[in-house]
């Protein structure tokens, strides 16, 4: 009987990522949550630049967002292309790439290393787990099948009224 590791499903068939657009749209979606994060900053601190305080002051929150988000996604998707693998260590590279950027920002290389380290165990964890980015995974009568062995038939007993 053939080993379920040995059969090529969709699952396991790897498909190539592209990595510019992908990267591209992680990234707008970063400097989004950018511009939130970037905009609760200024309605919480006091000045007197008014609104558009989320702009020129607390503005550089948006661009980083997005350029870690961009790193992850990049980083991400290249390994994956150059390893042919769909696994956690694709987000592991991605998250460290990400967390020493956030280092970097700091101007600290310990600072660097820590990200790298923190941020890459936690989203290969993340990875691990589950899936990250809402890929489709098997549906529930599939892993139905996969968890359940399949039955032996049973045998027709013949009655007795059938053998006169």
């Amino acid at each position: 009987m053939a080993d379920s590791a040995d059969v090529d499903t969709p699952i396991n068939k790897y498909q190539n990522k592209e990595v510019l657009p992908y990267a591209s749209r992680v990234g707008l979606q970063a400097a989004a949550v950018g511009t939130f994060v970037s905009t609760i900053q200024n309605a919480l601190s006091s000045h007197s630049r008014g609104a558009m305080g989320f702009l020129t002051r607390t503005g550089s929150t948006i661009g980083f967002f997005g350029a870690m988000g961009f790193t992850f996604a990049f980083t991400e998707s290249y390994v994956a292309n150059l390893r042919q693998k769909n696994d956690p260590i694709n987000s592991v590279t991605g998250g460290c790439a990400a967390g020493f950027l956030a280092g970097v920002r700091k101007r600290s290389l310990p600072a660097a290393l820590g990200g790298c380290v923190f941020l890459g165990a936690t989203m290969g964890a993340y990875e691990y787990a589950g899936t990250i980015y809402g890929q489709p995974g098997l549906s529930w009568e599939e892993k139905r099948q996969r968890f359940f062995k399949p039955g032996t038939p049973i045998p027709e007993i013949p009655s007795a009224s059938t053998s006169e």
